[in-house]
């Protein structure tokens, strides 16, 4: 064998698991994902959302997360993120629920985050939108969590596909994870979620001064179980969000 031929023999041996190792983060961050700091039921949990801008040539300007309405959040308090406005949204039950004597007929349904001009994501690269939540519905249960993303070309990608009966992932498919068991005293539980699980460490601090929506701490205000501060901003935050 001609000696002088070894090194680019050997060059092209290596492309095949180089092209692997660059592929391989592209794929694992080409969907919308959702990271949680713990899944575990009756907790509150810190929920990391990773979206991509997959364009070449448009950034994203406007992130839009469908909360559960069949096992909503009473609580939802987005992170502070510099440079985008957040709204979140409430809707009224289908099934109206008691909870410490009160009647819920409403919850946060809709987080909306719009990037401010010049703060949009660029082609290529990824932002991060954190919001806490509570509390989790019981052991087992799949928290959905469809999301719209929006281009700064008008383009719309909706990332609410559901996985097939056959466990093949869809082409579009939703951030979701599944609760487990209730946390024991002093325990803690890891996330087990869709999507790179680093993502959870930047949402476990959710900014003080977030706008916070939580139902059932206004309801419970207006009977006098809940007074303070936190309480009336919580119910200024939610009248204003249900008229928007």
């Amino acid at each position: 064998m001609n000696r002088s031929s070894l090194p680019a023999r050997r060059a092209l041996a290596t492309v095949p698991a180089t092209a692997v190792l660059v592929l391989l983060p592209t794929v694992a961050y080409a969907h919308v994902t959702v990271n949680p700091d713990t899944t575990a039921a009756e907790s509150y949990a810190s929920l990391t959302f990773r979206v991509p801008t997959e364009s070449d040539s448009a950034s994203t300007e406007k992130l839009v997360v469908d909360l559960p309405t069949d096992t909503p959040f009473l609580s939802v308090t987005p992170r502070t993120l510099p440079g985008w406005d957040v709204e979140v949204e409430v809707r009224p039950l289908d099934e109206p629920f008691e909870v410490e004597g009160a009647t819920v007929d409403e919850a946060p349904a809709r987080i909306t985050w719009t990037a401010e001009k010049g703060n949009e994501v660029p082609p290529h690269e990824y932002q991060e939108f954190a919001v806490r939540v509570g509390a989790l519905p019981e052991e087992g249960t799949e928290i959905v969590l469809p999301a719209h993303q929006t281009y700064t070309d008008g383009s719309v990608v909706d990332w609410d596909d559901l996985v097939a009966d056959d466990g093949k992932e869809p082409e579009a498919p939703a951030p979701a994870f599944t609760t487990t068991a209730a946390e024991a005293e002093g325990g803690h539980h890891h996330a087990a979620a869709s999507g790179d699980a680093a993502g959870a460490d930047a949402a476990g601090a959710v900014a003080d001064d977030a706008p916070a929506v939580d139902p059932v701490g206004r309801w419970l205000g207006v009977a006098g179980i809940v007074v303070g501060a936190a309480g009336v901003g919580a119910a200024l935050f939610t009248r204003r969000s249900s008229t928007k």
